[in-house]
């Protein structure tokens, strides 16, 4: 009965987080940001990244400052949710329509993708994370935005001008009554922006809570539960701004989002809470990679895959590529429970 009853909590927390980044959060970002004029690529590599990565860093930093040694749900999330990114979004965003893509936006994230990765493999070998570990984490990804917000300086790509209005509109959906009672008006993007943080952090309390219960009362590691359940139920979301923004024709931003959210998930997600926490407690963070270390050695492995794949078809990607993709996140699935 306890266990239906978590499963009902979880489903619940996930959709409140979905319905409040999608039609607050990410609203609001997409407000504050709009006076840099933004392209459609960076907007999804940055915008719609850290929007719809809020969650995962939430959990990561409550898990991190919850007494009882829980950061393994963290980094779990994290992991899981980048598996399911480059997989299943990229795969879902291709089956539902063709794409051409410009191939140096992706090249870039890829590149950063990749060092976020490395870095993540590097710090996991010795079990420990000390603060100039967490420090180069949120270095690269200050890197990273300098490189986004220079990009176009250097690599001239022709851009539709009613771009950044149609992003506005996929993420205008019909709101809850509930919620439309809590938030302000979207004028007041600043204080929906403050909200938003507050009940996310709120639902992440909730999910991290349900995954250290269903994790006793099943007899699994917190992490394979991490990895697995609140991976997929935080990623959700993504998939569905994903899947929207491809069936309208970019699948650019579709791919830059799914990589984007994964550079931010890695580099910011981790290495900020790592960070906080080190400056404030001092010494080093244990890692326990028992259930985390071949993830994130598949995730390595995912890259390549993604890139060959990416050449193999000159840069198009559909229907087939995508079939492909979500059928490998099964067989990680399958390998995950296998392994358990």
């Amino acid at each position: 009965m306890t266990l239906i009853i978590l499963s009902l909590v979880l489903l619940l927390s996930f959709y409140l987080i979905a319905k409040v980044c999608d039609d607050y959060f990410i609203e609001s970002l997409d407000q504050i940001a709009h006076r840099f004029k933004m392209s459609h690529d960076i907007a999804g590599a940055t915008l719609m990244a850290i929007g719809s990565s809020a969650p995962e860093l939430c959990i990561a930093i409550i898990a991190l400052i919850k007494p009882g040694n829980h950061e393994a749900i963290g980094m779990g999330t994290i992991v899981g949710s980048a598996i399911f990114n480059i997989l299943v979004i990229i795969g879902a965003s291709a089956i539902v329509r063709n794409t051409i893509l410009k191939w140096q936006p992706v090249l870039r994230d890829i590149m950063f993708y990749s060092i976020a990765i490395l870095l993540l493999i590097l710090v996991f070998r010795d079990g420990t994370i000390d603060i100039l570990e967490a420090s180069i984490f949120v270095v690269i990804y200050i890197i990273y935005l300098v490189a986004l917000s220079q990009w176009n300086k250097f690599v001239k790509i022709k851009e539709d001008q009613k771009t950044l209005e149609k992003v506005e509109e996929i993420f205008k959906k019909k709101k809850n009554f509930i919620l439309e009672k809590v938030f302000p008006s979207s004028k007041k993007y600043y204080l929906t922006f403050i909200i938003s943080i507050l009940i996310i952090a709120g639902l992440s309390w909730v999910l991290v809570e349900s995954a250290i219960k269903m994790s006793a009362i099943l007899g699994i590691p917190e992490a394979i539960v991490a990895l697995t359940v609140l991976a997929i139920g935080t990623s959700v979301p993504d998939t569905i701004s994903s899947v929207i923004v491809a069936k309208q024709g970019r699948g650019g931003m579709a791919i830059s989002n799914a990589l984007g959210s994964n550079i931010f998930d890695i580099l910011v997600g981790l290495g900020v809470p790592w960070l906080i926490f080190l400056a404030i407690n001092g010494g080093t963070i244990p890692v326990s990679t028992e259930n985390l270390y071949g993830s994130v050695v598949l995730l390595f492995a995912t890259v390549f895959v993604i890139f060959f794949l990416f050449l193999l078809r000159k840069w198009r990607i559909g229907n087939k590529s995508g079939y492909f993709l979500i059928i490998l996140y099964i067989a990680y699935l399958a390998w995950s429970i296998y392994n358990l």
